[in-house]
């Protein structure tokens, strides 16, 4: 059981009606909250859930209008994340109750005055290095426009600008990570036919793909629901079109792909976390066509070469620059 469940389960009288836990891990929670509905935005718990629970957890960006006396938030990584959310719910629930959980290292404390716009704000318990507050919405706010939280920022790219669309919670909120620009700065020479931006974010590295080989399919893939919106919003803006994938991982990708083109995650929350990573590169093959191409960027300490050619083909480093790295490989 995640510790911010059990922290939960600490207080389990506060939470026997109907209850919306936003951000739920995939743990066994909804089985002791039986009255408790959930709600996801990353694929990979929404499917683990919907396994166990099903038709209990919703999936996307928007609160789903469940009823609901209370609702719990378990704290995100990202602050805007955080303040978008609250409201979402807080819109919810005028004079009832609104739970704060997370853990001490992830900023809960932070986070908690963040309630104070909704009311008196109070931490009800701290243990399992979590804590858990509690406000009753006696301000409640009207529900969140997402769209008008996102942030813009134009690129120059050798084929012209590229605007890029980005919403809170997304991967280099409102900027492009270093990563990104020295893998934008090395796109020639990738095999044309079907394209896949794995891990796409905010939609950079994919709408820079289609721009660059307009010929070619390209699908964008990502396991944050919020990424996705992201995207879509990012090739709208550019009046581009391309496939947006909400998926866990490269079990989610089609199959048959030209070239897979990467600035593969390594952080969940406030953790490192490489299995998305590793996992591309071990599963990669069975979504390239034979001669497909593998083309990522990652931390130059990151040991990814003798991985990816164990599992993919000769392995070639591209560039270097700002503790970054380009790899590049072929299947054989």
């Amino acid at each position: 059981m995640d510790p911010r469940s059990e922290v939960l389960l600490r207080q389990a009288e506060l939470f026997a009606g109907p209850l919306l836990l936003a951000g739920l891990p995939s743990d066994d929670l909804l089985g002791q909250l039986p009255d408790a509905q959930g709600w996801s935005w990353h694929a990979g718990d929404h499917g683990l859930l919907e396994a166990r629970f099903a038709g209990r957890n919703h999936f996307g960006v928007s609160a789903p209008q469940t009823p609901a006396q209370a609702a719990v938030l378990f704290l995100p990584k990202s602050r805007e994340l955080t303040e978008y959310l609250l409201k979402a719910l807080a819109a919810l629930l005028p004079g009832r109750e609104l739970f704060l959980v997370g853990e001490k290292r992830a900023g809960i404390e932070r986070a908690a005055k963040q309630l104070a716009a909704f009311g008196k704000p109070r931490k009800l318990d701290s243990a399992r290095h979590c804590q858990l507050w509690q406000v009753r919405v006696d301000n409640a706010p009207p529900t969140p426009d997402l769209s008008a939280l996102a942030q813009h920022y134009s690129l120059q790219l050798p084929d012209g600008p590229l605007t890029v669309v980005s919403l809170p919670g997304v991967f280099s909120h409102g900027r492009l990570d270093i990563g990104s620009q020295l893998l934008l700065e090395h796109l020639d020479n990738l095999q044309p036919g079907h394209m896949l931006d794995f891990g796409c974010g905010a939609g950079v590295l994919g709408s820079a793909l289609k721009r660059r080989y307009p010929d070619s399919q390209v699908s964008m893939l990502d396991v944050d629901a919020f990424a996705v919106a992201s995207s879509r919003l990012t090739l709208a803006q550019n009046n581009l079109e391309a496939e947006v994938i909400c998926g866990d991982g490269i079990d989610a990708a089609p199959f048959e792909l030209s070239t897979i083109l990467s600035n593969p995650p390594f952080h969940q929350g406030v953790h490192t976390h490489y299995q998305a990573s590793e996992n591309l590169m071990r599963q990669a093959a069975k979504h390239l066509k034979p001669g497909g191409q593998l083309r990522l960027v990652a931390n130059s300490f990151l040991k990814y070469p003798p991985l990816i050619e164990q599992h993919l083909g000769a392995c070639t480093s591209l560039a270097e620059g700002k503790g970054f790295r380009i790899y590049d490989a072929r299947k054989n």
